[in-house]
């Protein structure tokens, strides 16, 4: 899953610390979220979303495919 959250809080002038300490997590996680090494929980990408008033799905852009569809 792709995400947008290392350009919104640079657009914010905020560092990953100042960031993560906004939320209530570590520096590390902000860090892993942004290099797509960590997917945040359903709670987390909410706080994220409203943290910067936008939707969930407007910062992360799920990739894989749908498990359902006809190929």
């Amino acid at each position: 899953m792709k995400n947008k959250v290392e350009v919104l809080r640079k657009d914010k002038g905020l560092s990953q610390e100042e960031f993560a300490k906004e939320i209530r997590v570590s520096r590390q996680t902000i860090s892993s979220i942004e290099t797509g090494k960590y997917n945040p929980s359903l709670e987390l990408a909410f706080i994220i979303s409203n943290y910067f008033g936008k939707r969930v799905e407007e910062i992360f852009i799920y990739e894989g495919g749908n498990k359902n569809e006809e190929k």
